[in-house]
């Protein structure tokens, strides 16, 4: 990075990982379009553990039915 450049870098540990309600003003097109395709990646992992524990969940129900 050019030394004077008002642009402040995170840690490498940190220029992966997104919270929620950060400051997105330092990230370029390219950097958003990365961390929209992770969170994208990530609901899909949400969403598919949810119907799985959903399934255990109704097959615990139907088995403990009398």
């Amino acid at each position: 990075m050019p030394h004077g450049s008002n642009r402040r870098r995170r840690p490498p540990e940190e220029e992966d990982r997104h919270e929620i309600g950060q400051d997105l003003s330092l990230l370029s097109v390219r950097e958003l379009d990365e961390r929209i395709g992770l969170m994208k990646d990530e609901i899909a992992r949400l969403e598919a553990d949810k119907i799985k524990k959903h399934a255990t969940r109704s097959a615990a129900d139907q088995f403990f039915k009398r």
